[in-house]
């Protein structure tokens, strides 16, 4: 899949463009004819992205919160859930193949695995619906957290959606009481929970699967009630004022910490997760298994307490 660059990124693209055309002359002129040269630019583009991705304010944490090279949860799921085996279905209407779900061993520990999938190319981002769920998605992870509570797996969960989809069909499904009744469930679960915001985390379509003991954010990730453009558009009537918004709503992990919304920061390789996709995937995983390790010990009261008093202190931390 070719490179896909934001708009700060056009610098470290052109390097990266001559360091592909001295390549290919060196492919003619013999071996090692411009290894030096190469070498050079490489470490100028490296040093460009650590320093571009060391600087981004929350606009460009939004875009590359919504890159698509980022991982999605099959790359999640394939790179850190063993033997999984997919669950489909609501049980009710039909499967919503916006959120995937089932059975897996992280690290040898059976697990409930669930989260939006967003697709990687056209094909696949008509089947998962850009990530959006209908009320199926959110039906059919309630039965997962039902399952999981009966066989007393913990649940992981992975989120990274724009927001639930909000089509005629959906609401007229009973879109809203849906996604109440899958926070509901994330709040009630007897099992411990670790929710991962792997991309953007948009509104309720994204709180329906992270009510959980613990809320990771990967750094360059952003959690809101309303994408930034949205916002935009209620508070100025001016969509393209969504940088300001951005700004302004403090979505950003190094914001939501200090709010109390998000438990811990993975770190992203520099250039973010989607140019690294095995160091993402590890920083993640050893991430999910340090904070699994201190809930595996609570009991079920424990767990409830823990997860009902995280969510009860938030708004009551003030800015920092």
């Amino acid at each position: 899949m070719a490179a896909h660059y934001l708009d700060f990124e056009r610098p470290i693209a052109d390097l990266e463009g001559k360091i592909e055309e001295l390549s290919k002359l060196s492919e003619t002129a013999g071996p090692g004819a411009f290894e030096l040269e190469i070498q050079a630019l490489r470490d100028r583009a490296q040093a460009l992205r650590v320093e571009a991705y060391a600087n981004l304010d929350a606009w460009q944490k939004t875009m590359v919160a919504r890159h698509p090279q980022r991982p999605h949860l099959r790359d999640y799921v394939a790179g850190l859930i063993d033997e999984f085996v997919e669950l489909r279905g609501d049980r009710k209407f039909a499967d919503d193949q916006a959120i995937v779900g089932g059975l897996g061993r992280f690290r040898g520990q059976p697990v409930v695995v669930m989260g939006h999938e967003k697709g990687h190319d056209t094909t696949t981002r008509l089947k998962h619906n850009f990530g959006m769920a209908r009320p199926e998605g959110y039906r059919k992870a309630v039965r997962l957290m039902d399952m999981a509570e009966r066989f007393n797996l913990p649940v992981i969960t992975f989120v990274d959606t724009a927001g639930a989809y909000p089509g005629l069909g959906a609401e007229e499904r009973g879109q809203a009481e849906a996604i109440a009744r899958s926070t509901e469930r994330c709040l009630t679960l007897n099992t411990p929970m670790i929710a991962t915001i792997v991309g953007e985390g948009g509104s309720g379509g994204a709180i329906a699967l992270a009510g959980a003991n613990k809320v990771l954010i990967l750094e360059h990730s952003i959690y809101s009630v309303i994408s930034p453009e949205g916002a935009a558009s209620i508070l100025w009537r001016d969509g393209a004022r969504a940088k300001d918004a951005a700004t302004q709503m403090r979505i950003t992990a190094q914001d939501l910490i200090k709010l109390g919304i998000v438990d811990r920061i993975i770190d992203e390789p520099a250039g973010g997760a989607h140019s690294d996709h095995p160091a993402a995937l590890k920083a993640v995983g050893d991430a999910i298994e340090d904070e699994l390790k201190g809930l595996l010990a609570l009991d079920v009261a424990a767990l409830r307490k823990q997860r009902s008093d995280r969510f009860y202190a938030i708004g009551r931390v003030g800015l920092q």
